[in-house]
């Protein structure tokens, strides 16, 4: 070793000191690890600012540009929608107001729904997917799936929010000009359960925005990279999304960054409390 030293123009101990193994840092060890855990656990949906929540949550004290260079470093990428460009102008209904008037946040819950209608292709044939939004915490309380975009399909998605949610006072339901929420059957439905309608401008997108986003979001980040065989692969993989994924994980900066069943919960605490 001497001689090997001396040939390399080194003293022993500087050697040695190089030859050393680097102590492994842990705390960095378990950062990657739970950034990579992450990115797998919410299908690639979150870039640097909602990774760093989720980061913070589990305990990792990391700023948001340290998230950003350590899924530069490991490569992780997050979905990203296509951008749109919407109408802003269109005709009232003829049939509801358009009572909503874009106010997304209220301060109570189950007074506010939105509600639309979208399609997903598969094998078998397009696959239609009606469902009822909770504007207070952006929560979808229920859906429905179809081979037909119907009004049999709207009706059994109000009733099943009806079912479920049982609200005590009267519900402003938001939609589209759309026949499935314009027919007679729809409308004597909503008046079986004392709910009153609203109704974006024809072809406004914008009247309608917290459900076009999330119809937006689903197809982002689940159904475009699917290929379902069936329907029923379809309507599983879907109803997976929206309620294992969408309302019980999917942090939204509207809500605090969190997701819509906890800002249920801390909700209904503090009303707990106050009472």
């Amino acid at each position: 070793m001497t001689d090997i030293c001396r040939n390399l123009n080194q003293a022993r101990s500087s050697y040695y000191r190089r030859a050393a193994p680097k102590a492994i840092d842990a705390k960095a060890v378990q950062l990657r690890a739970a950034v990579r855990h992450t990115h797998t656990d919410v299908h690639a949906t979150y870039g640097s600012r909602c990774m760093q929540v989720e980061l913070n949550a589990q305990g990792f004290a990391v700023g948001r540009y340290k998230v950003r260079s350590l899924m530069q470093a490991l490569q992780l990428k997050a979905k990203r929608p296509k951008q749109h460009r919407y109408p802003i102008a269109g005709k009232p209904s003829q049939i509801a107001p358009n009572s909503l008037n874009r106010q997304f946040n209220p301060t109570d819950t189950n007074t506010y729904w939105t509600g639309d209608i979208t399609y997903i292709r598969t094998n078998q044939g397009w696959l239609y997917l009606a469902i009822v939004l909770n504007l207070y915490s952006r929560r979808i309380v229920s859906w429905a799936f179809s081979k037909q975009p119907n009004s049999e399909l709207s009706v059994r998605a109000i009733n099943l929010a009806v079912q479920l949610r049982q609200p005590k006072q009267p519900v402003l339901f938001h939609t589209d000009q759309g026949v499935q929420y314009s027919s007679d059957v729809f409308r004597r439905a909503l008046a079986k359960h004392n709910i009153n309608a609203s109704m974006s401008r024809r072809g406004n997108c914008l009247d309608n925005a917290v459900t076009e986003r999330f119809f937006r979001s689903l197809k982002s980040e689940r159904v475009n990279y699917r290929q379902y065989k069936t329907r029923a692969e379809g309507m599983a993989d879907i109803a997976d999304y929206i309620e294992a994924f969408y309302n019980q994980k999917r942090r939204h900066s509207t809500l605090g960054n969190i997701s819509p069943v906890e800002y249920e919960a801390r909700q209904h605490k503090v009303t707990n409390a106050s009472n």
